[in-house]
């Protein structure tokens, strides 16, 4: 068998798409909370693929369901259904309040037909131009064209116009304004429980609850984009449960794979038939071997154990960064939810999310940003405290830098 071809950081500028700008390093292997580069140096994982890794690198019960379905059916079309993907909509209908399922490979396609069908639902209403949807501003629901112009984010929307029309943004967790575009046009609202990339900022629960209100008062659906947020991310399966704001329509993806790509759209039996045969599709999507590989990852998850053992880690992470606060003074506020955490840095240290980001990956810890001033941490949901102890005295040693 030939050697496999030879790799190394500098190809990715020779090969690859410049639209990722990835550390200098390539991991090569991964076990639990831990990955190791291309020289063998070892790294904690507080990133977990941004909310992705659930239960680290290659946990058995993930790797199990793969191995074991990857030998009897990987794909068959959607002119077939599967068994395992008609066990995963069990799975999610019976633990949410969602009575039907569309399967797809990500958050951004969830949050596509999560937004197709608001339409389809608002054209089928019979009232004229019922097409409005309301936003909010530094939301994020993914990169196609239909969701970048979605979410809040200008930077990331402005280059590729003109944009879908008809979405109205205004400020999160502000209802007066909310209250101000939200009318008889409007076939959709969409809203994270909890703006991820935004600066990892929870919404308010009365704001959720106006919001539901709103929706009622005028025959718009609900959408909670759940990407970041679901599958056990907060110490719930997920965020609405926190709420008492029971969504018409909740995408799901990230976690929900543990790291094989998978996405899903949650909706109910009043709006489930408006996507009638032919009016959406995938060929991905649900295939077996995502369903089977979710469905083992999702059963293994939605236990007592772990929830609250995210719960009691989102308190251990607390106790440590604020700690390491007290002695460096660089973080003005520490926010979130279970294993969704947002380290906000103080204003004479804005703009250096990513220098910190940088400086620990050279110490041997993976971070994520959420914008250039919050440093953003999404580890496994049950990272063992040895690790999350190590994971903090690496970021002790870039902070210190970052004193410096």
């Amino acid at each position: 068998m030939e050697q496999p071809i030879s790799v190394t950081r500098s190809n990715f500028n020779d090969w690859m798409v410049p639209v990722f700008a990835p550390a200098n390093f390539i991991p090569v292997r991964g076990e639990g909370s831990r990955i190791w580069d291309q020289e063998n140096k070892e790294y904690i994982d507080f990133a977990g693929g941004i909310a992705v890794n659930a239960l680290g690198h290659a946990h058995p019960v993930a790797v199990n369901a793969l191995t074991e379905q990857a030998t009897k059916l990987w794909h068959v079309g959607n002119g077939y259904t599967n068994e395992p993907v008609l066990r995963l909509a069990k799975q999610l209908t019976e633990n949410t309040f969602a009575d039907k399922v569309f399967f797809c490979n990500s958050g951004a396609e969830a949050n596509e037909a999560a937004l197709k069908l608001a339409r389809k639902v608002g054209l089928d209403s019979g009232v004229a131009g019922k097409s409005g949807i309301v936003a909010f501003k530094n939301a994020f629901h993914g990169r196609t064209l239909f969701t970048v112009s979605a979410g809040g984010q200008p930077k990331y929307s402005q280059d590729f116009a003109p944009l879908p029309n008809g979405i109205n943004h205004v400020a999160f967790n502000d209802l007066d304004a909310a209250k101000a575009v939200i009318n008889e046009q409007t076939c959709a609202v969409i809203v994270e429980p909890i703006q991820g990339e935004g600066g990892v900022i929870p919404a308010d629960i009365e704001f959720l609850k106006g919001l539901r209100a709103l929706c009622d008062e005028f025959g718009a659906l609900l959408i909670f984009d759940e990407v970041q947020t679901g599958v056990g991310r907060t110490g719930s399966l997920y965020a609405y449960m926190n709420t008492g704001v029971i969504p018409d329509v909740l995408t799901t993806a990230k976690a929900l794979g543990g790291g094989f790509p998978v996405g899903a759209m949650l909706t109910t039996d009043k709006f489930a038939p408006h996507f009638s045969v032919g009016t959406h599709g995938t060929t991905y999507g649900g295939n077996p071997l995502a369903s089977a590989v979710a469905g083992a990852v999702f059963e293994f998850i939605n236990t007592p154990e772990v929830l609250e053992g995210v719960k009691h880690r989102h308190q251990y992470f607390l106790d440590a960064l604020n700690t390491l606060n007290a002695e460096y003074q660089i973080f003005e506020e520490i926010r979130g939810q279970g294993l969704l955490i947002g380290c906000v840095l103080k204003a004479e240290y804005a703009g250096k999310a990513k220098n910190i980001t940088t400086w620990a990956g050279e110490e041997g810890l993976l971070a994520l940003i959420a914008g250039p001033d919050v440093v953003r941490f999404t580890p496994s949901l049950i990272i063992p405290e040895q690790d999350i102890d190590e994971g903090i005295a690496r970021l002790k040693r870039a902070l210190a830098k970052l004193a410096k």
